[in-house]
């Protein structure tokens, strides 16, 4: 499905077209208007996947039962799922095993979406729309299946682990959860290099740590914690105390100093955005923007992240992209 497709009257189909639309409610643009059509159509396709990957993980796709029907999930959801509006603390045994088994359903998609590219007209068919998107720029781009694998996989880890030791093992986990997208951004722009890959994966690694910081009340709501255990004990932090309406002082300071953890991150990966010229120039630009506009956000608001969440100025985003742009990091 590109961008500007009006999905058929399905409830898949129409649940793939509100998927699409949450990229509006991200820190940056996804598909910004001065990219050429076809790179808008392919980061789109790159988004939806991703994002249904996320709603599976999370519980909240649209219409479950009809997407486990389309592919083929024989596990069927509980009989009351949690709300996604009012999730449960920690979903059920049944939950998850639904969410692992669509997970699986859609990695097998996957498969179908390469399969395609290899031998069209003579393999099955990706059988999600959101899937079938992405047939087209895996032919035309050369993509790899890996960076799509470990995006699948950062959502199994997600049903099976809840807290993070270390922030050695937070990065690891956006390893799987952030830095396949920026590495696909760069293949579609026919720009990946070994020097590239190695910034974009700090700028990645920065801005989902910088999510995770936004999301920290709605992340406890769904029984995980992203603050690695070490540092909420180096502040005194209590689980509790990130439930509670308002931020600690002890948390304001905790929250303080992962905002510079994921700075120094952002900083890392900047100069990516000098390694390349025109409208890719702009476009990483405004990713990296976005994250230091979330960071503002996150610091006007006195690093209280559980009394709301902390969204990006859009002015502050775009100067700070225009001299993202102007410096080249």
């Amino acid at each position: 499905m590109s961008a500007s497709a009006q999905p058929s009257d399905t409830p898949v189909n129409r649940s793939a077209g509100q998927t699409l639309e949450k990229a509006g409610a991200e820190n940056f643009p996804v598909a910004p208007f001065f990219l050429p059509a076809a790179w808008r159509d392919d980061l789109m396709a790159v988004y939806g996947f991703a994002r249904l990957v996320d709603d599976a993980g999370d519980g909240d796709l649209a219409d479950p039962a009809a997407t486990a029907a389309l592919l083929g999930v024989e596990q069927r959801p509980p009989v009351t799922p949690s709300d996604p509006a009012t999730p449960s603390a920690r979903p059920g045994p049944e939950e998850v095993a639904f969410r692992l088994a669509l997970l699986d359903g859609l990695e097998h998609d996957l498969d179908r979406v390469f399969e395609s590219a290899l031998h069209p007209g003579g393999a099955d068919r990706p059988r999600h729309p959101l899937m079938s998107a992405l047939v087209p720029l895996v032919d035309r781009h050369g993509l790899t299946p890996e960076p799509f694998r470990r995006l699948i996989e950062a959502n199994r880890v997600d049903q099976t682990t809840t807290r993070y030791a270390t922030y050695d093992d937070l990065i690891r986990y956006c390893t799987l959860s952030a830095d396949p997208v920026g590495r696909l951004v760069l293949a579609i722009a026919g720009a990946a290099t070994p020097e590239r890959i190695a910034l974009s994966d700090a700028v990645c690694s920065g801005l989902q740590v910088v999510e995770h910081l936004q999301d920290v009340a709605e992340d406890l709501a769904r029984g995980r914690i992203y603050l690695p255990t070490e540092d909420l004990e180096r502040f005194g932090v209590t689980e509790e105390e990130l439930s509670a309406p308002t931020a600690t002082g002890a948390v304001r300071e905790l929250i303080a100093f992962e905002v510079e953890r994921a700075r120094t991150l952002l900083d890392r990966g900047a100069p990516l955005v000098g390694t390349v010229r025109g409208r890719l120039r702009l476009l990483l630009a405004g990713f990296t923007a976005g994250g230091y506009a979330a960071l503002a956000a996150i610091e006007d608001a006195g690093y209280d992240v559980l009394a709301q969440q902390a969204k990006p100025d859009k002015r502050r985003l775009a100067a700070k992209a225009a001299a993202i742009f102007a410096k080249g990091r």
